[in-house]
Formats: structure tokens, C-alpha cells, sequence
């Protein structure tokens, strides 16, 4: 019976042994999974930002050409309408 009550009080000192507060470690995980979700939310708004000023030059840059392309086309139709005249003209 010793025995028995000798092996019983060894397994359960080493299973309290076994049993550590991993809370600290569970704190510098829970840390650092804050700031890799932060860094990841952090390059996410700048990549966004960077997308949008992106859009923005190309929106700008296709109002540039429909002027310049409008331009062209008043000037071209201008072209035309002298051209007509001196084929009236018959020069």
C-alpha cells in the first residue's frame, strides 16, 4: 500500500510540476499578433493610397488627352474648312 500511495503522490507532484502558467508566453504571443495584424492593416491603407493617387494620375492624364484631342479636332476641322475654301477658291 505504501507503494501505491508512494507512486500516487510522485505522478501527481510531477503532474502538477508539468502544469506551468504560460501566461507570459501567451502575452508575447497575443503581442506580437497584435502587431503583425497592425502592420499588416498599416500597408494595406498605404498600398490603398498609393492605388488611389495612381488612379487619379491616370484620370487626370485621360482628361489631358480628351483635351488635347479635342483641341486636334477643332484645329483639324478648322484645317478642313480652309482647305474647302481654296478648293472653292480654286487655288
Amino acid at each position: 500500500m505504501k507503494k501505491i500511495a508512494l507512486v500516487a503522490v510522485a505522478t501527481l507532484g510531477l503532474g502538477l510540476a508539468a502544469c506551468q502558467d504560460n501566461a507570459p508566453d501567451n502575452n508575447v504571443s497575443t503581442e506580437n499578433t497584435i502587431e503583425t495584424e497592425a502592420a499588416a492593416d498599416t500597408n494595406s491603407a498605404l498600398n490603398a493610397t498609393d492605388n488611389l493617387s495612381a488612379a487619379a494620375d491616370n484620370a487626370l492624364d485621360a482628361a489631358g488627352n480628351s483635351v488635347s484631342n479635342g483641341a486636334n479636332a477643332v484645329s483639324d476641322a478648322a484645317a478642313d474648312v480652309a482647305n474647302g475654301q481654296d478648293n472653292v477658291a480654286g487655288k
